[in-house]
């Protein structure tokens, strides 16, 4: 059911937006025949690609909060919790905000496209790095936790630092990136989100037996013959592979990590992960389709911020089926 939901969701988001198509003329384009040259431009140069991102970035990141979730056994962890977000955060502002400091034409370089993509990934990967020799050397979960937000406060400060001596226009840039958006990748960026997304989806399969032991306890899945700073590990660099690199290509995206995984709990009423990490992958990718559709408002020239709208739709939601359910299953 949620396969035949997660299909229409996606015709249907490509057919949102400021130029109106008509369905047949989308699956017309899809499967090879062209109808109208403007419109397959639109379709496979933009709303296509923009369509398999949303599909990407909601199942990736509702597979990291899962991770994070069942690792730390804690309903409040999201994706970012290990500083991930923040520093790839950092490596954007010292990029867009710091850039002013070496003159015009040196900043116009560093602040192209491909300049903020790896400044993302090379400070979401600094900070991965910190918080492995962390992990090497501390044996309890919340310790890394703690350590992981600790890590965040401090590159909240760099950017309140950076933020304080740049320009308007310096400003408003990092700001719109902080937005978050999901229609700015080519095929060729999306084809290297999707290399390191299937990396880390497939150290998160190899996870699953380790992430089922961990819900019953470090002594019990000792017990079973589990490596607990092995698998720790894995879910670790699985977690930051995959939310590092959407935050490169996609932004910093909020609320889809650490609600999906409650609400696919909500309705399965399970804790195997065989079950829930499919189910949070399918889940996560109809919710991002459908939150994107609402930002592109039909009928309008108007595309709102993707971070806006995933709150805005989402916590009401979260709220409600807590309120029915009365208690949080986990």
């Amino acid at each position: 059911m949620l396969i035949l939901v997660l299909v229409i969701s996606f015709f249907v988001n490509i057919s949102f937006g400021s130029v109106n198509i008509p369905f047949r003329s989308i699956f017309s384009s899809l499967f090879g025949r062209i109808e109208n040259s403007t419109w397959e431009v639109i379709i496979t140069d933009f709303r296509l690609p923009k369509a398999i991102t949303a599909i990407l970035v909601g199942s990736g990141l509702g597979i990291s909060g899962l991770l994070m979730q069942t690792l730390f056994r804690n309903p409040l962890a999201g994706p970012f919790v290990l500083g991930i977000s923040s520093g790839a955060s950092l490596g954007v502002a010292l990029v867009i905000l710091g850039s002013g400091l070496f003159g015009g034409a040196f900043a116009a370089s560093l602040t192209t496209k491909w300049s903020i993509v790896i400044a993302a990934s090379l400070g979401s990967f600094l900070v991965l790095l910190a918080v492995l020799a962390v992990s090497s050397k501390v044996r309890d979960t919340m310790a890394i936790l703690i350590i992981g937000l600790m890590f965040g406060s401090i590159t909240a400060a760099v950017v309140s630092v950076l933020s304080y001596f740049s320009s308007a226009e310096q400003l408003q840039q990092y700001i719109f990136w902080g937005f978050g958006s999901l229609s700015n990748l080519s095929w060729n960026e999306l084809l290297i989100f999707l290399g390191i997304y299937l990396i880390g989806l497939l150290l998160s399969i190899l996870s699953i037996k380790g992430l089922n032991s961990l819900l019953l306890g470090d002594n019990y899945a000792k017990s079973l013959g589990l490596n607990l700073k092995q698998n720790r590990l894995i879910i670790i660099i699985a977690t930051s592979l995959i939310a590092g690199t959407i935050t490169a290509f996609a932004g910093p995206i909020a609320f889809i990590g650490l609600a999906i995984p409650h609400l696919t709990r909500q309705i399965f009423t399970t804790s195997n992960h065989k079950i829930l990490l499919p189910a949070v992958c399918l889940f996560g990718a109809i919710v991002m389709l459908v939150c994107d559709s609402i930002a592109q408002i039909p009928g309008s020239d108007y595309t709102l911020p993707i971070n806006a709208i995933t709150a805005l739709v989402g916590a009401p939601v979260v709220i409600w089926l807590l309120l029915r359910q009365r208690k949080m299953i986990f």
